[in-house]
């Protein structure tokens, strides 16, 4: 269960603003003890025609942190997205029931990429943007598991119909990379943006403790 999301939220000017209103980054945030805001981001993610992953990912990561500066200008924001890629194929987050269905159908059994783009940026600072890729194994899943996965609802709002952290991870075999990263946020890259964005309080704040 997650903390009360208001426990980890400061209001001043030295603290990051979460550009997302995901719970998994709410959470991966909080325990990495650095203050911050939530403003979710509205964003088109419409990937364009033949749009590759990585370049998919960082493209929609800046996007959202650069809805948020623009009516946050000075302020330090924090943008992420998270594609699931099987082979070509890019699994967003699925339509519906049927949709979901497929996709762990697709993911079953094999081996597919998560890739994260990662943006901070200010308004009057160009953006740094990281990318992280993990590999992640499905075990085989049967029929009876892809229905009852299904009408829990838990993959209806995640990349690839799944979530590593919650029912789902009783589907997952192996996973090569970052964790943090499949749950949607890579932690480390967080921390090198921080530490690495040339504002001394701003590396302070990665050092922050809770």
């Amino acid at each position: 269960m997650l903390a009360d999301p208001h426990s980890s939220l400061v209001t001043d000017h030295s603290s990051l603003i979460l550009a997302s209103s995901s719970p998994r980054r709410f959470e991966i945030l909080s325990a990495l003890g650095i203050p911050f805001e939530v403003e979710a981001a509205d964003v088109d993610e419409t990937l364009r025609p033949g749009e590759e992953a990585a370049r998919a990912a960082a493209r929609l990561a800046e996007a959202k942190a650069r809805a948020i500066a623009a009516r946050r200008p000075s302020r330090w924001i924090l943008g992420a997205d998270t594609l699931v890629v099987l082979g070509q194929a890019i699994l967003g987050k699925p339509r519906d029931a049927e949709d979901a269905g497929r996709m762990l159908r697709l993911l079953a059994g094999r081996e597919h990429r998560v890739v994260t783009g990662v943006a901070l940026l200010r308004e009057d600072a160009p953006a740094r943007v990281l990318l992280e890729e993990s590999r992640v194994r499905m075990a085989p899943i049967t029929a009876e598991e892809v229905s009852w996965y299904v009408e829990t609802g838990e993959p209806m709002d995640k990349a690839g119909a799944y979530a590593v952290q919650g029912l789902g991870s009783r589907f997952i075999e192996e996973i090569r990379g970052s964790y943090t990263n499949v749950m949607g946020l890579p932690a480390r890259a967080v921390y090198r943006l921080m530490r690495e964005a040339g504002d001394p309080s701003l590396a302070r704040l990665a050092l922050s403790c809770p």
